[in-house]
C-alpha cells in the first residue's frame, strides 16, 4: 500500500439500506459511492447480501476488487464494523486483499459491549471473535471515531478529512446512506 495520500484521494463509502428486522431469506442492498475528495462523485455501485449472512467480506471484496473504479482507489470507508444487519467486517482481511487502507468510522466512541450481546442474543456467538480481531478505534475530531486496517492513525485522518464536507461523515459515506435508504424507502433521509 502506498503511503503518500493524495490531497483528493479517490474513497469508496459502502452503506447498506434498511431492512425488516428477523427477515428470513431477506437480502438488503448495499451501495458504494466512490468520490474524489469531498465534493466530485466519481461513481455509484449497488450489490446486495443476505442479512445477517456469514462470508461478508469476503463477498464485498471480491465486489469492490472488480468495480471498474477499483484501480483509482486509495481507500474503502465502511460506517461500523457490521453491515447488512449483524454481519461482521473483517477490515485486516479487507485490506489485505484488496491491498487498501480499510477504514470503519462510528460518530461516536464504539463500544462492542451492546454488539457483542445482540450477535448473541441473535444465535451468531462465533462471530464475536471478528470483534476482538478488528482494529482498535481512535478518534477523528471531535465526533467522529476511526479504526483503520492498512493505515496508520495519521493516513487514515487524512483520507478521511479530505473527504470531509457537509458533516463528520466522509462524503462518500454520507451519500452511500442516502441512495440506499432511497433505494429501499423511496426517499433518503440523513442526519447533518
Amino acid at each position: 500500500m502506498a503511503d503518500a495520500t493524495p490531497s483528493r484521494p479517490q474513497l469508496l463509502g459502502n452503506d447498506d439500506a434498511p431492512f425488516e428486522k428477523f427477515p428470513s431469506g431477506e437480502t438488503t442492498p448495499i451501495v458504494g459511492v466512490t468520490m474524489e475528495g469531498a465534493d466530485l462523485v466519481e461513481s455509484v455501485a449497488v450489490t446486495r447480501f443476505p442479512v445477517d449472512a456469514p462470508d461478508v467480506s469476503d463477498f464485498l471484496t471480491d465486489w469492490i476488487g472488480k468495480l471498474r473504479v477499483r484501480p483509482g482507489l486509495q481507500g474503502v470507508i465502511f460506517g461500523g464494523i457490521t453491515i447488512a444487519g449483524l454481519s461482521v467486517l473483517v477490515p485486516l482481511a479487507m485490506s489485505e486483499r484488496l491491498d487498501l487502507p480499510v477504514l470503519v468510522v462510528n460518530r461516536r466512541e464504539p463500544s462492542n459491549r451492546r454488539l457483542r450481546e445482540a450477535l448473541e442474543r441473535a444465535g451468531f456467538a462465533e462471530r464475536i471473535p471478528l470483534l476482538d480481531r478488528a482494529p482498535k478505534p481512535f478518534p477523528v475530531g471531535e465526533r467522529l471515531h476511526a479504526a483503520a486496517a492498512g493505515a496508520d492513525a495519521e493516513r487514515a485522518r487524512g483520507l478521511l478529512g479530505s473527504s470531509v464536507r457537509k458533516s463528520d461523515l466522509p462524503e462518500p459515506l454520507r451519500l452511500a446512506h442516502l441512495i440506499a435508504r432511497a433505494i429501499a424507502m423511496g426517499e433518503s433521509r440523513g442526519r447533518p
